[in-house]
């Protein structure tokens, strides 16, 4: 088939038509479908049911410090779990805090911390006039979430094939004060699926911002989220290049087990410079007796050492690699050559990133909710909800069994044709 926009207007009108009785067909099956959020499945949750024969009522709960871990002590964490978070996120185990069942939830104390106290002696972020934070796009909803909640305007960067736009990044942060931080998703980046380059993990080792109290959140969430054995992308490890580089305070390091072992259950960690961690544990010795460290002991000894985390990944991969390609298989089929959008392929992660024509990606979601689809709202990786162009929306292939995902699929690609042949006919 030709591209739409070769087509003329009889032509587009008389496909419309066509697809528009396809649509119909699909809306009188009264299909319940979601797409909407990278949430694991079944399955996935199934590979880590043994977690829950690890602990007994005859198992011996002693971590390695000697500390009975039904009882109080270990600030911090376990060494054990320590040593294995500090293998996935390939840190120094003295450099990292284990916290509780979400990295997110580390991110809003960070957040809440510097708006009430500051940063290592800083004046509090509540204080100031003007707080602003950079937010590549399209990225995470929920970083943009956190800093919307606490009023920090979000200053956009577009993302590149190879990271943030560091030119912009570089100038922004040496030049305004007020920019106190920037969200990161480094490996296979919430949409798109980009691994940041070399070069541009090491020019954010190298920033030299005008705020003292600047940080790179760096969450690397899909750190070991591969889809396939040969095609993995490497990322370099940013808290040493930061120490190389002199900034060895510059950097925040986020990862947890959410999407490893159990959302609701995991383990998370925080690894940061020796000097950003004693104003960690200061706030912790306040806040909290530290996080349970029963579960931090199921992980430990159910996983074994990273080796065995790796294993178990591999697992992750078989199920969700199927669904990924059944995506990015009829994108390619339905819509390519049809200049109404485009994607990445990426090789791990949680999400493919689809951008429609301008002006669409409202009108596409709406449509495959007709249809019985819920996808992402189209903005939703956009700061505020609002997307400049309205093009980008975010694929999320990991909840629906495999037949529901062509189902869902197909839904999609047929809403993404109606609603481009609408816009080439200017009825949008």
């Amino acid at each position: 088939m030709p591209s739409y926009r070769e087509m003329n207007a009889e032509e587009l009108e008389a496909l419309k038509k066509e697809l528009e009785q396809e649509f119909e067909a699909v809306k009188a099956k009264e299909l319940s479908l979601d797409m909407s959020r990278g949430k694991p499945s079944i399955a996935q949750l199934n590979l880590s049911m043994e977690m829950m024969d690890v602990l007994h009522k005859e198992s011996d709960m002693i971590c390695e410090e000697g500390i009975d871990c039904r009882n109080y002590g270990v600030l911090d964490g376990i060494r054990e779990a320590k040593q294995l978070l500090a293998d996935m996120m390939e840190v120094p185990k003295d450099n990292i805090i284990i916290f509780g069942n979400s990295s997110l939830n580390v991110m809003y104390d960070m957040i809440s911390h510097a708006m009430t106290h500051g940063v290592m002696g800083s004046t509090p972020w509540a204080k100031l006039d003007r707080v602003k934070f950079l937010c590549p796009v399209p990225g995470y909803d929920r970083h943009f979430t956190i800093t919307e909640h606490f009023g920090i305007e979000m200053v956009t960067v577009p993302m590149t094939p190879t990271g943030p736009d560091m030119d912009i990044v570089e100038k922004l942060v040496a030049e305004d004060e007020s920019i106190k931080g920037i969200w990161c998703v480094p490996k296979y980046s919430n949409p798109q699926g980009i691994t940041y380059s070399d070069e541009t993990v090491h020019r954010f080792a190298c920033l030299k911002p005008a705020a003292k109290d600047f940080r790179i959140y760096w969450d690397n969430a899909y750190g070991i989220h591969h889809l396939y054995e040969d095609k993995q992308d490497y990322l370099i490890e940013i808290f040493m290049e930061c120490k190389k580089e002199g900034n060895p305070d510059l950097v925040y390091k986020f990862a947890s087990t959410s999407k490893i072992s159990f959302p609701g259950s995991g383990i998370a960690a925080f690894a940061a410079s020796d000097a950003n961690l004693v104003e960690i544990r200061k706030q912790m010795r306040v806040q909290t007796i530290g996080h349970d460290k029963v579960n931090q002991l199921r992980h430990a000894r159910f996983f074994g050492d990273i080796s065995g985390m790796v294993q178990h990944m591999k697992k992750h991969a078989e199920i969700l690699r199927p669904k990924f390609d059944t995506v990015l298989n009829t994108l390619e089929k339905e819509l390519g050559g049809l200049e109404i959008g485009s994607w990445i392929a990426p090789r791990g992660g949680y999400f493919i990133s689809f951008d429609a024509m301008e002006g669409c990606a409202k009108a596409i979601v709406a449509k495959a909710k007709e249809a019985g689809l819920v996808m992402t709202d189209a903005g939703a990786t956009y700061p505020y909800g609002k997307d400049p162009k309205d093009s980008n929306i975010r694929i999320a292939p990991s909840y629906p069994t495999l037949e529901e995902l062509r189902v869902a699929t197909e839904i999609f690609v047929l809403s993404v044709k109606l609603v481009s042949i609408d816009k080439l006919l200017g009825n949008l």
